[in-house]
């Protein structure tokens, strides 16, 4: 009883008196009879901004239907696409259409308006206008308020709202408040946004995509495999920062780590250059842009100093069961073959000059001062770890949220359907106490760096998340770099799945791992990304009967001929839970232009019998909690426990 008055104590420092008490209660009341808020799922979006921007601003097909649910019939296909186009991009799109010859642009724009006005009430309708109100820009705060509140069929309010219009275009501000009241729909028409993950490497914008996730309030992410790798980069790890230069290397995406976190890598290039200038460097030549000679002698350079650290790390940390990074060890120098598993395979080149017979894992002094200078500029890098702090403010191993299951990849299982054990640090783990002790390692690597041996141990698991047998955001028993690289024998470069992902295709195992999560298997979903579904093949993205979605459906180039879109995405509304395919994204120009969009076609997965509201959400049960709490002060307040203000 102490315990709790001294709390209501405290809420009656933000609540004076009964007045103001009742009043929240009321609030927060109401708020819980509006609609449920529309949450937007994204995975694998592997730096391509472009298409992950337009996205994000076109809400994976919601916003389209707006317009449809507004307009049905009353506008022609062309139109809605055009109206579209000026809710994505209305600053271009109006641009565009000043510089039209002999065109009205003034009256093309009070037209506008008027439509953008009535696709903004839809939008603004599933909440508070005091949640629209601070959403909204404050040079066009209180116009925004008449136009979209004010009842212009009334016979003494039309000529008043239609005196607003015209007053915004003679005094030629009709471009601004386009632009506002299109933002303002972009904003609104998305409640949540998750991302599943994997936000970095091949796409050559990673950075654009961080940028514009630190502008989101209500977010939320899943470390990916590339995610965690790109973390342990920037906490100065040497086998990460290997994998990513590498990386950036192979799709040609250096700018990333020169202009865009100014790292410098003209020493590293000259190394190159010193070592690999007359090396062909044939299995080196870079997937996306332009060839490059250099590009492909850095990439060389850099997967043996990988290839080293690698092997490295795996003997410092025999419990991780690693060995397969130790290849070099492998090769039989002066024949030119590598044994594996007792089966000797021939090597497609055999040019290694900075590599030791006699220690093959020895890193050349030249390597060692360089991955030195390297670790200081990704330690170093401002914009980096700022970049990381929002992976660790807004990120996490996993995330339950109005009953589904948020992660990457998987949760490591055997053959059996039992949970896999892991040692991590101190002790052995599995299912969601796995994923606990795991993201609380990552946490204390990034927060508590001056614990030099801990940490050491720390960052050796966050490579090993990257590419480890057991590992949650990895998924398979092995990477196969070095054989995709060096060996020409395809079955080598095999990487088997984990069997999470062919037991999830069974509901009874979807039920067991909703109940380690402690969530209800009647009315829980589990939201994966990370292998690409094969559309194409006949692939489906919704797994045991709709209690399993996979969401990577190909943003990144690299896999959209392989998966045969461009990608799946997830919203789940008041109404229920719908995936939208993706054909390729051609370009903002195009969708200026033309309204090219990106949506192939939705698959509802599931309709809800009866339409959600916020108290039927995590957010309407801590308001529940919020008002039970404001129930008890008001009590206070009435028997004279608690003095009012």
């Amino acid at each position: 009883m102490n315990t709790e008055l001294k709390y209501l104590e405290l809420l009656s420092k933000t609540f004076k008196n009964i007045a103001e008490t009742s009043t929240e209660i009321i609030n927060l009341q109401a708020i819980m009879n509006l609609p449920k808020g529309t949450e937007h799922f994204m995975t694998d979006i592997h730096g391509e901004y472009e298409a992950f921007n337009h996205v994000l601003r076109n809400g994976s097909g919601t916003i389209r239907n707006k317009i449809e649910e507004v307009y049905k019939d009353k506008l022609t296909e062309s139109d809605k696409k055009e109206l579209a186009a000026i809710i994505y991009y209305p600053k271009e799109k109006v641009e565009a259409m000043q510089n039209r010859v002999n065109f009205n642009v003034d009256r093309w724009m009070i037209t506008i308006i008027y439509r953008l006005i009535e696709v903004c009430k839809i939008v603004c309708s599933k909440y508070t206008r005091s949640k629209v109100r601070k959403a909204m820009p404050k040079d066009f705060q209180y116009i925004l308020q008449e136009l979209l509140y004010e009842k212009k069929e009334l016979p003494n309010k039309r000529e008043y709202f239609d005196s607003i219009v015209d007053t915004i275009i003679s005094i030629d501000r009709g471009k601004e408040f386009i632009i506002a009241i299109s933002n303002l729909i972009q904003k609104l028409n998305i409640d949540h946004l998750h991302i599943v993950g994997d936000i970095y490497d091949r796409g050559p914008f990673p950075h654009l995509i961080m940028d514009t996730l630190a502008e989101y309030n209500n977010l939320d992410i899943q470390w990916g495999n590339h995610d965690i790798l790109w973390i342990g980069a920037a906490l100065g790890n040497k086998a990460c920062i290997a994998n990513v230069i590498r990386i950036c290397c192979r799709y040609n995406n250096n700018d990333i780590l020169e202009e865009a976190y100014g790292i410098n890598l003209l020493p590293f290039a000259t190394f190159a250059m010193k070592y690999y200038g007359n090396d062909p460097c044939k299995r080196f030549r870079p997937k996306e842009g332009v060839d490059s000679d250099l590009i492909a002698q850095m990439h060389k350079a850099m997967s043996i100093i990988q290839f080293k650290v690698e092997g490295l790390y795996s003997e410092r940390n025999p419990e991780l069961d690693m060995s397969s990074r130790e290849s070099l060890k492998f090769i039989n120098y002066e024949k030119g073959t590598i044994n594996l598993n007792g089966v000797e395979y021939p090597l497609n080149d055999t040019n290694f000059p900075t590599v030791n017979p006699e220690n093959p894992l020895e890193l050349l002094e030249e390597e060692a001062e360089l991955l030195d200078k390297l670790q200081a500029l990704f330690l170093g890098s401002e914009k980096l770890q700022k970049h990381m702090q929002l992976l660790f403010s807004k990120g996490g191993m996993y995330l339950k949220y109005n009953s589904n299951l948020l992660f990457h990849a998987c949760i490591p299982m055997e053959p059996n359907g039992e949970f896999s054990e892991m040692y991590v640090i101190d002790g052995y783990y599995k299912g969601k106490a796995l994923l606990d002790k795991i993201d609380n390692v990552v946490r204390q690597a990034y927060y508590d760096r001056k614990n030099v041996e801990v940490n050491k141990k720390h960052r050796d698991l966050i490579w090993y998340l990257w590419a480890g047998r057991l590992s949650p955001l990895f998924g398979k028993d092995v990477m196969k770099t070095f054989e995709r690289y060096f060996i020409d024998d395809k079955s080598t470069h095999k990487e088997t799945k984990n069997p999470y992902h062919k037991l999830v295709n069974d509901e009874k195992i979807c039920d067991k791992i909703f109940e380690e999560f402690g969530l209800n298997p009647r009315t829980s979903h589990i939201i994966n990304g990370h292998i690409p579904v094969k559309v194409k093949e006949g692939e489906s993205p919704i797994k045991a009967n709709g209690k399993l979605l996979i969401i990577d459906g190909g943003f990144s180039r690299a896999y959209q001929s392989t998966t045969g879109i461009a990608g799946y995405t997830l919203t789940y509304n008041s109404y229920g839970i719908k995936l939208a395919s993706h054909l390729k994204f051609i370009s903002k120009e195009a969708a200026i232009k033309d309204g090219t969009d990106m949506i192939s076609s939705h698959i509802i997965v599931e309709t809800k019998t009866k339409r959600l509201k916020v108290k039927d959400t995590d957010i309407g049960k801590s308001i529940q909690s919020q008002i039970n709490d404001l129930k008890k002060l008001l009590k206070a307040y009435r028997i004279g426990l608690i003095k009012s203000n």
